[in-house]
């Protein structure tokens, strides 16, 4: 029983990475979706998101591509969360941008780059606890408020210039063998600078997965997850053309942790995608972290 009872406190530790949601436009959950649990905690993360594709769509279908139309979004978040109150917390995400892109313009190909500071995002995560023996659960509300804090001029800008407000219910479930972890939101997403007007966005995450291995003495171990992603954006513009669509996307995860410090590798790609008019397809993913608390 002692060593179920260990087992359970460094769970929460381990698990803090879980709920990182890796795409650019996502719910932006905090860092730590399960520490620290204690008063007065804080913890930080450094992730790396690489996005990518050279895949042309009209509608759901992938179409020649002659022009080369392609883009590459590479962003560096530095992700922060501190715990008020066990249930109360406040999260901050800092992203650096580095893009490219192949557009047309006037019926030419043009590559077009860009880097800088992009929209920091705030978020006050609210949470209920259910522990029992074998388990625990987490509910949780969380408002978030995206800044213009990104630069809006040039041909690709990496802000869009508006105040967008997100809420998200989630629920996570620990066991010792299995973690589950889902999450609905929706971003409402105002009038930009620079002729930018994103949709706004609806949609689910998904986090299942197996604990293989745990060591209680040294408190190391892994798990390996399966990540869903579902998006349905509005209709939008930015300074490419249009915005907006549906897609679903699926990848593995691995996280590996020992003590206090923990590390993520995921990747996922569209199972399915849709969007409006021609657009070059949302990409595959690629993204790594490495965190800690205190």
């Amino acid at each position: 029983m002692q060593e179920l009872r260990r087992y359970f406190y460094f769970l929460p530790t381990a698990l803090f990475t879980l709920s990182v949601l890796s795409t650019g436009v996502s719910a932006h959950q905090p860092v730590m979706d399960m520490a620290p649990r204690w008063k007065g905690g804080y913890g930080f993360q450094v992730r790396q998101e690489l996005r990518f594709s050279d895949a042309l769509l009209d509608g759901d279908n992938e179409i020649d591509n002659p022009s080369g139309r392609k883009r590459r979004v590479n962003t560096t978040w530095l992700e922060g969360m501190y715990t008020f109150e066990r249930e109360v917390r406040a999260s901050i995400k800092i992203p650096w941008v580095e893009q490219s892109r192949t557009v047309l313009r006037g019926g030419v190909p043009v590559k077009e780059e860009s880097s800088g500071l992009g929209d920091i995002i705030l978020g006050i995560p609210l949470k209920h606890y259910e522990n029992e023996a074998s388990y625990s659960t987490n509910i949780a509300f969380t408002p978030s408020l995206r800044l213009p804090t990104g630069r809006t001029s040039g041909d690709f800008p990496v802000g869009d210039g508006s105040w967008d407000v997100n809420l998200s219910f989630s629920k996570s479930t620990e066991a010792a063998g299995l973690y589950q972890y889902y999450d609905l939101f929706y971003w409402i997403n105002n009038e930009g600078k620079s002729g930018i007007e994103e949709g706004n966005q609806l949609g689910f995450d998904a986090n299942i997965g197996i604990h293989p291995f745990h060591n209680n003495v040294t408190n190391t171990g892994i798990f390996l997850m399966l990540d869903v992603s579902a998006r349905y954006q509005e209709r939008g513009q930015d300074t490419s053309g249009t915005t907006g669509g549906t897609r679903v996307s699926l990848g593995p995860v691995l996280v590996w942790y020992r003590d206090n410090i923990m590390f993520r590798a995921e990747y996922k790609s569209p199972v399915y995608e849709k969007v409006f008019d021609t657009q070059v397809s949302y990409g595959s993913e690629v993204n790594i972290g490495i965190g800690i608390t205190f």
